[in-house]
């Protein structure tokens, strides 16, 4: 059922609060988990770190999005660029996972980085679910495209978490790249929806 204009603005405002603070959250995530990954030579902590700037990208992009949600061809550029940000993430995980196979370095243990992946999972999981309610009563497809860019941060912060416990505790290098690889899917799948659904709208 449909909501009313007034109602919808609200939906929407919420939504751009949501913006804010993963803005905020993803921004600390760029200079912790960069910094963690070159302290302890992990490319999957220094990957998550480029997401993060990525997530605000799209952050930024549905802020812009609920300034005027009603101008013309605003959806479809929105999705457009929502699917940019999802197939150069997904390109860059791609390209830092066969380096690293090539390479076979181990990282060292981190455990300030794997307690902090599993304080962010938390956080993306909790926003993600969020953002898909909201987006869905509102009828936002650049929300919703949002929403699923958040879901698959706290997948990124999943995987790598287990990576790094892996490679800590078994000694399995290549657990940090096949990690980034899976994720790296996920990312080209959601680039093609997000891409297809913009030519429709």
């Amino acid at each position: 059922m449909p909501v009313s204009q007034l109602a919808h603005q609200a939906l929407l405002r919420r939504g751009r609060r949501l913006q804010y603070v993963t803005i905020a959250w993803n921004l600390m995530e760029v200079f912790v988990t960069i910094g963690l990954g070159v302290a302890a030579g992990s490319l999957a902590l220094i990957a998550f770190g480029l997401d993060s700037l990525v997530e605000v990208f799209a952050s930024l992009v549905v802020v812009w999005y609920i300034a005027d949600d009603a101008a013309v061809g605003r959806v479809s550029r929105a999705l457009n660029l929502v699917a940019a940000a999802f197939a150069f993430l997904g390109v860059y995980l791609v390209a830092a996972s066969v380096y690293n196979f090539v390479q076979g370095q181990a990282a060292d243990s981190s455990p300030f980085g794997i307690a902090y992946l599993a304080i962010t999972a938390v956080v993306m999981f909790l926003l993600a679910r969020l953002k898909g309610r909201i987006a869905r009563a509102a009828a936002s497809a650049p929300l919703e495209a949002e929403a699923s860019m958040t879901f698959l941060d706290g997948c990124l912060a999943t995987a790598i978490l287990v990576a790094l416990a892996l490679n800590t505790l078994a000694g399995l290098w290549w657990a940090d790249p096949s990690a980034a690889l899976f994720v790296a899917a996920l990312c080209i799948r959601e680039a093609v929806e997000n891409w297809h659904e913009a030519r429709s709208s």
